[in-house]
This record gives structure tokens, sequence and C-alpha cells, in this order.
């Protein structure tokens, strides 16, 4: 059984996937990914690669993903998922593609500049 290692980023996440065949079973730093994320929605984004090729079930995943916000971690993870599975069977990028799942989305928070309060807000001013 070959294990199949990806890296995805979102934001300042990263996180190290590892894919192989198995029972379906998606581990996020020791813990089951049901546990790790608690909403619906992440555990969706999480489960999006798999759904699309109809592979939910088929493969194992171990993770380690540190740094962000949980979004940013369960996006990162998408990421990294999508990856491998391209890496597993080329076919299935066809499937992925469409839906921006191997795009490594580029948006970072801008940095806070001298002289100001925040990235873009100034203090106030005061002409008199």
């Amino acid at each position: 059984m070959a294990v199949t290692h990806t890296i995805g980023r979102r934001k300042t996440s990263i996180a190290r996937v590892f894919v192989q065949e198995g029972k379906g079973g998606i581990t996020i730093n020791e813990k089951d990914y049901k546990s790790y994320f608690s909403t619906t929605p992440l555990h969706y984004k999480v489960e999006q690669p798999f759904r699309l090729t109809d592979t939910f079930g088929n493969y194992d995943v171990k993770v380690n993903v540190e740094g962000g916000g949980i979004t940013g971690q369960a996006e990162a993870i998408r990421l990294g998922i999508s990856r491998a599975l391209c890496e597993i069977n080329p076919e299935w990028r066809g499937e992925l593609k469409p839906e921006g799942l191997l795009t490594r989305d580029p948006r970072m928070v801008e940095r806070k500049k001298f002289g100001q309060k925040k990235a873009r807000k100034k203090f106030q001013f005061s002409k008199r």
C-alpha cells in the first residue's frame, strides 16, 4: 500500500496530508475529523473531494495541520486531499478543477502599516 503525501495551505494554515487505501477514516492531529471540527459545513469541506470523485470511504487520511483558524485549516486539508487524489488518479482532475478544489487561495491578511491604526484604517484627522 503506497502512501501519497501532499501539502495544502490556506492563509496561515499548513496541512500535511497522507492518503492511502483503507476504510475511510479521516484523522486530523490524532483526532477524528468530526470531533476536531465541530460544525457540519467544515465536515463537508473535508469530505468534498471524496464526494465529487465518488471515493468516500475508500481511502484513509491522516493529517497534521497547524496554524490559522478552523476554517483555514479545513480548506487547507481540502486542498491537500484534492492534490493527493489527483496524484492517485489523474482522471479525477477534471472533476475537482471546475469546483476550484485544486486552486491555492492566495488571499492573506494585509500587514499593519506604521503611522496607521490598522492595515487601511487611519488615525482620526483633525484639521484644527
